[in-house]
């Protein structure tokens, strides 16, 4: 082979070469952001979200903390972080597990996947009915064996944060969607299955009431998103 046509062919595999492990190098950094993307573009709407992104609760720059997680979900999630997703509705934080994860809305299986879904048919985040959030058990929510009465949690949109307080768990069977009625206070309600360690399909829901105990909410917006989804609820899979 002529000298003229190997230097040609090696310089075009060198380009090659090199041009792989760019998009290699780009896709590990993508994903070991977790799901600080979400919350990175969520909180880049407002001062307001403090925190958010920052990495205060992970390891090596991902904010979600999966030690608890099976597997297959660890897998699941690790794939949805070179997807795009819209901007989450908001980001849910309970202080005393340590949890924080942005909530999309909808709870089909790529969202679930990702973060916890707004179960549609019940109030939106920011409004003053009763939000109904799931996520999967082997999960996000898999903390949630641990959590108890008089915990709080805090729900903070681009309007502010309102912060509830938990006063009832409950276990319920699947088709009980009563859990999700507007409550007679402003609510969010947690939804995710159980038992928590079940194998396979488990049989029943794990319900965590919470009602709002301080809104930092600001009046225009609040005014701005009372409205909910005409859709019935379901309580997620």
């Amino acid at each position: 082979m002529p000298k003229e046509i190997q230097r040609r062919i090696e310089r075009c595999l060198l380009i090659i070469g090199t041009a792989c492990l760019a998009i290699y190098v780009a896709a590990q950094l993508h994903a070991a952001m977790g799901s600080s993307i979400g919350l990175l573009r969520f909180g880049l709407g407002s001062n307001r979200v403090a925190g958010v992104g920052s990495g205060q609760f992970g390891r090596n720059g991902d904010s979600t903390d999966y030690s608890l997680w099976s597997e297959k979900r660890v897998a699941a999630y690790k794939q949805t972080l070179l997807m795009k997703f819209d901007v989450p509705l908001a980001v849910l934080r309970l202080p005393k597990l340590k949890l924080q994860v942005p909530v999309f809305d909808g709870t089909d299986d790529l969202i679930l996947n990702r973060g916890a879904g707004r179960i549609q048919g019940t109030a939106m985040p920011g409004s003053s009915g009763n939000v109904g959030i799931a996520a999967h058990r082997d999960g996000f929510f898999r903390s949630l064996k641990d959590v108890e009465l008089g915990d709080t949690l805090e729900l903070t949109t681009l309007m502010g944060t309102s912060i509830y307080a938990i006063d009832d768990i409950e276990i319920v069977l699947p088709e009980n969607i009563t859990v999700l009625q507007p409550r007679s206070r402003p609510s969010v309600t947690l939804v995710t299955c159980y038992p928590f360690y079940f194998i396979g399909d488990a049989p029943q829901r794990y319900i965590v009431h919470a009602s709002l105990i301080r809104d930092d909410r600001t009046a225009a917006s609040t005014a701005a998103v009372q409205q909910a989804s005409s859709q019935k609820p379901e309580v997620a899979r």
